[in-house]
């Protein structure tokens, strides 16, 4: 699909024209000119979706702008109730666009399941030494015979998923971690790292685990409790990077500005945590329009932003020594293109078909340059105006309209 995401005056047209624009560049047919008036989703698929259904919640979709990213336009479909985050978003790429436009760029797509095994707990070490050492070596024992077993128990969760294999996908590693004292005794916990492809992955990791977990137990002698994916996806990274002159932000001293922010959320949580929020209604409101998980997305974010035991900003911003503003962005990102949401909602589909991605890496790092757009935007307004003059702006336009 070929396309300018610059798109001069796009805001004052009309929804209907605005629609009407959308069709051409997606060649979008009747039908699917009318899943977008009606949201995309019918109450049979509703009730087929969950449970006790009792009517259809909508929220708006809306389009950001001025995208360019790796050298290609790209529409961002964005589904949100927030007022100014679109406008903010576009209005951060195309500052960016000026410059060359985001890099970015994401990992192989791979999630990780965790299988915990539980052993004999041992109340008292001091009269129970021998015990304690017998329980010990069967950890480690176990261990052992888990590695031994790597190669059988990777054929062993590619069995339920032979098309997946084919497509290149798969189990692709397991790995033990032993924990020797937890509050309800001695544990090992085993991580089988899966190559989701093109999903997101959840219901494929889930499986595998499941269908391993008989073996291990055989394998241990333990008692296997939780098999499930985890949400922290930290082999699943996705980055993106750009540069802005100062002119195009409003001067040398906004710049400065920005950093100063930024260093604010590197030392205080309080900060760090909006900070991070800000990041996350652009990702959020990407993962909604396309069908992808939200929730597993902000899990993993935040978790991240939590690795070595802080609470850290998801972004950095600094200044180069000709006075460029550098920023970047790096989170775990668990997206798909297919399966899910995806197969049912048909506006979720037409925002695939908008922003015309190949692959889950591809989205995950379109959503990572979203992300780096949508706290540039937050942190210039903050160091400028302040953050409420445009957002309350947009806000009493929507109050305006409530009225109306």
């Amino acid at each position: 699909m070929d396309y300018s995401s610059r798109l001069e005056g796009f805001y004052k047209l009309t929804p209907g024209q605005r629609i009407e624009w959308l069709a051409h560049v997606a060649d979008l047919d009747p039908i699917q000119v009318g899943n977008l008036l009606d949201g995309g989703l019918s109450l049979e698929q509703a009730d087929q979706l969950v449970e006790n259904v009792v009517g259809l919640y909508s929220l708006p979709f809306g389009i950001a702008a001025n995208f360019t990213i790796n050298e290609r336009d790209y529409l961002i479909p964005m589904v949100t109730e927030e007022p100014s985050i679109i406008a903010a978003c576009s209005n951060a790429a195309k500052i960016v666009r000026a410059t060359g436009g985001f890099h970015a760029g994401a990992e192989e797509p791979i999630l990780v399941g965790q299988i915990q095994i539980i052993f004999e707990q041992v109340n008292d070490a001091s009269e129970e030494s021998g015990k304690l050492l017998e329980t010990i070596e069967k950890l480690k024992r176990s261990h052992r015979n888990i590695t031994a077993a790597r190669e059988e128990l990777l054929t062993l969760a590619n069995e339920p998923h032979p098309n997946l294999v084919k497509r290149g996908g798969g189990a692709r590693d397991i790995s033990v971690r032993e924990f020797f004292d937890t509050r309800i005794g001695p544990m090992l916990v085993v991580y089988l790292a899966f190559d989701t492809r093109d999903a997101m992955g959840a219901n494929l990791v889930n499986t595998a685990c499941e269908k391993i977990a008989p073996r291990i137990a055989e394998l241990t002698g333990g008692r296997v409790n939780l098999r499930i994916l985890t949400n922290l996806s930290d082999r699943r990274i996705a980055r993106a990077t750009c540069r802005v002159t100062p002119d195009a932000l409003g001067g040398e001293d906004v710049a400065k500005l920005i950093v100063e922010a930024q260093v604010l959320a590197e030392v205080d949580r309080y900060r760090a945590a909006t900070h991070n929020k800000g990041i996350m209604n652009g990702i959020d409101s990407l993962a909604l329009a396309t069908g992808n998980d939200f929730r597993a997305i902000e899990a993993g974010a935040h978790a991240y932003a939590a690795r070595d035991g802080g609470y850290r900003p998801l972004t950095n911003w600094e200044q180069a020594s000709n006075g460029d503003l550098i920023g970047s962005i790096e989170l775990p990102l668990a997206v798909g293109i297919v399966g899910g949401l995806t197969k049912i909602h048909h506006v979720a589909q037409i925002a695939l078909r908008l922003l015309d991605v190949k692959s889950g890496q591809e989205l995950a790092a379109i959503m990572a340059a979203v992300g780096l757009a949508q706290n540039l935007a937050a942190l210039r307004a903050l160091a400028t105006d302040g953050i409420q003059k445009g957002h309350m702006k947009l806000h009493a336009r929507r109050l305006e309209r409530v009225k109306g």
